[in-house]
């Protein structure tokens, strides 16, 4: 592979997440341009904080890659749990948060941020 072509990509494996080094939740930005970023995050039993809602102003389109957890969105008393392979679209603005992620394996998440003023 040529040097320039080694600069124009970057690749690696969303399930190689090395040893948990930290109690915190990992966040790896894979890619951002143009107000959109991609991200995959590794959570292993964390969950928000009691209390805390996240209110983005941009969407958010997540799929839960491996593990298990359960969404919680304002307004409405029932989580939604999550397995390997389902995916939300949150609006801008839709207050959630993340009421549980497993403990006994890595719950693999793969988040898409973009502008949230409605164009698709």
């Amino acid at each position: 592979m040529s040097p320039a072509m080694k600069r124009a990509i970057s690749s690696g494996n969303l399930f190689d997440i090395g040893k948990r080094t930290s109690p915190d939740e990992r966040i790896d930005t894979l890619a951002e341009q143009a107000g959109v970023t991609i991200e995959r995050i590794v959570s292993t039993g964390q969950a928000s904080a009691p209390g805390f809602w996240y209110d983005s102003p941009r969407a958010e389109w997540v799929v839960l890659l491996s593990g298990a957890a359960a969404l919680e969105f304002e307004g409405d008393p029932q989580w939604h749990p999550m397995k390997p392979g389902d995916h939300v679209l949150i609006e801008a603005h839709c207050r959630h948060r993340v009421a549980w992620t497993s403990e006994t394996e890595p719950s693999v998440w793969l988040a898409v941020y973009y502008p949230g003023d409605g164009s698709r």
